[in-house]
């Protein structure tokens, strides 16, 4: 979809994922996992550590093979996704981030058993990302620049990967959110780093470092990255809302945030929505012209028990 309210002289188009069925690009990469996952790998079920969209897509693969489906999900995961957990047929653990975070970094999480697929650090999962790239060079091959959320890496890593086996010319930049940027930090020192996480409305991207597994693709594959503003990113939501008809989640409206600030004229740029499962008092507030706080404390406690 054409954004019509792009920078002037600049050409910027939409790569909608908030439309897949479980309302983000997750899908892709969870059903190529378990396609290709054999079946004595999935006898026992399957289990994922995720904010909420993962956990959606690798539900839905698992419902449509009949595969018992947990998740590990951080004690900030909006309540829309843990919903949208349940709804398809999942259930889920709540743990503080930190601990969350362990589970992505060790691949494993005590207590859970069956086939665990990584949300981002798998290349199963991120070949199946890369079908995001081959589909926006099918319909605009002229393409210059792909902006797309970063969280883990693996959906700019394998837009970069497909689109630049076809292109090798075009450009793929990750963009992050100002209160967690690993990333940016990252590329400017040279090596990976620790940054300070806050908690914000955009829950599906951001964290407080690099997976160890993601440093050596991002640096390779990816043409930098750019930060946005939380004020930035709820005035993209708002827009596209309000201007293009389309629901954003506040990670899939980032790559758009920086379209709007960065668009250079004469340019070609896609931005990768990459979700669109908001809590509707956040969407709200967003459309009454606010940007929402943080989680309070008490929404963010952990809780010990498995649903």
């Amino acid at each position: 979809m054409r954004l019509d309210a792009g920078p002037a002289g600049a050409e910027v188009w939409l790569k909608l994922e908030s439309l897949q069925p479980i309302g983000s690009f997750k899908i892709r990469g969870a059903g190529n996992a378990l396609a290709l996952a054999r079946p004595e790998d999935l006898a026992r079920g399957v289990y994922t550590a995720s904010a909420g969209n993962m956990a959606q897509g690798l539900a839905f693969a698992a419902r449509r093979l009949g595969v018992p489906c947990a998740v590990v999900v951080p004690d900030t995961a909006p309540r829309a996704k843990l919903d949208a957990i349940e709804r398809l047929g999942a259930r889920y653990v709540k743990e503080p981030f930190d601990r969350w975070w362990r589970v992505l970094v060790e691949h494993a999480y005590p207590g859970l058993d069956g086939l665990f697929v990584h949300p981002f650090s798998d290349p199963a999962v991120i070949a199946g990302n890369g079908t995001i790239g081959l589909e926006i060079l099918e319909d605009l091959p002229d393409a210059d620049t792909i902006l797309v959320p970063w969280g883990g890496g693996g959906l700019s890593c394998g837009i970069a990967a497909a689109a630049k086996a076809i292109s090798p010319r075009i450009r793929v930049v990750a963009c992050e959110v100002e209160t967690a940027a690993p990333l940016s930090a990252s590329l400017a020192a040279g090596s990976p780093q620790s940054i300070a996480y806050r908690a914000s409305f955009v829950d599906g991207i951001g964290s407080g470092g690099l997976h160890p597994g993601m440093w050596a693709l991002a640096r390779t594959l990816l043409d930098g990255a750019r930060v946005a503003k939380l004020s930035e990113i709820a005035d993209a939501v708002r827009l596209l809302a309000t201007r293009q008809r389309v629901v954003a989640e506040g990670a899939g409206a980032t790559s758009v945030a920086v379209a709007l600030s960065d668009g250079a004229p004469g340019s070609k740029t896609v931005c990768v929505v990459s979700g669109g499962n908001i809590d509707a008092g956040k969407l709200a507030r967003i459309l009454e012209g606010q940007t929402p706080e943080a989680p309070t404390e008490s929404a963010s406690r952990p809780e010990s028990r498995a649903r």
